[in-house]
């Protein structure tokens, strides 16, 4: 659904120092804040990851910028499902998901892996937004990917695990085993929607603009953003809302 946004009315100042309050608490930006404000369950889990050590905090920063398989499973892990106006960031195979969609990425577009050293050293910074901002080229092409035609993405992801299989890189090699595991026994279907939803979130950070499950006004009517349409470069060019 499209439509005109327009100026949230006066009676939702309060939701909104709500929101820049619990920003101004976590040291997070104002479209997490309000992600997080609409679900008690996930404000808990990233409050209590805003809580981590230093080093617990450079673990999963190392973790994030191990592709395909630890980003995957980083993302999943900071971006849970969503109760409030979801079901979002749903699914038991997300992570297979996302790591499916990295793997095509590495095997067909290498160049856009930044060097080892440059990933290193955005991972010594324990920061995610750092990671992120390194890594962009990747999740925003694993995200473009589900734009596509579906059926032509799992032949072209049935050619990258069967090429690291056969390949002598063993990193490579066991992450394609793994991943041709789990795609022998479960379906992916329910969950390409939240490994979406999270490269979304991950996506529009940086342009500080709405996730999915933020709460958003169009038409003089509240909707709840789905999903971000994006271009191969550039800010978000539009919205999902139901």
């Amino acid at each position: 659904m499209t439509g005109t946004r327009t100026r949230r009315p006066v009676p939702d100042r309060a939701r909104k120092r709500a929101i820049r309050a619990l920003a101004a608490q976590l040291g997070v930006s104002y479209s997490v804040a309000a992600r997080l404000i609409a679900d008690e369950h996930r404000a808990w889990i990233f409050a209590a990851r805003e809580q981590r050590t230093f080093h617990a905090r450079v673990t999963d920063t190392r973790l994030a910028v191990d592709l395909p398989l630890g980003r995957a499973a980083h993302l999943v892990r900071r971006f849970p499902p969503m109760r409030a106006f979801g079901p979002l960031y749903t699914g038991e195979a997300r992570e297979t998901v996302l790591g499916v969609l990295f793997a095509v990425i590495l095997h067909e577009s290498p160049e856009l892996l930044p060097p080892a050293d440059e990933l290193a050293w955005a991972a010594e910074l324990g920061e995610e937004s750092a990671v992120d901002i390194t890594c962009a080229a990747v999740d925003r092409a694993a995200r473009l990917l589900l734009d596509g035609d579906r059926w032509r993405l799992w032949a072209r992801v049935d050619a990258a695990l069967a090429s690291w299989e056969s390949g002598s890189d063993r990193r490579l090699r066991d992450a394609a085993i793994t991943l041709g595991r789990v795609l022998r026994s479960t379906s992916l279907r329910a969950s390409v929607d939240g490994a979406r939803q999270i490269l979304d979130a991950v996506l529009v950070e940086p342009y500080e603009g709405d996730p999915p499950g933020a709460r958003i006004v169009v038409d003089d009517r509240t909707r709840t953003v789905t999903g971000v349409r994006w271009e191969h470069t550039g800010p978000p060019t539009g919205y999902d809302v139901r």
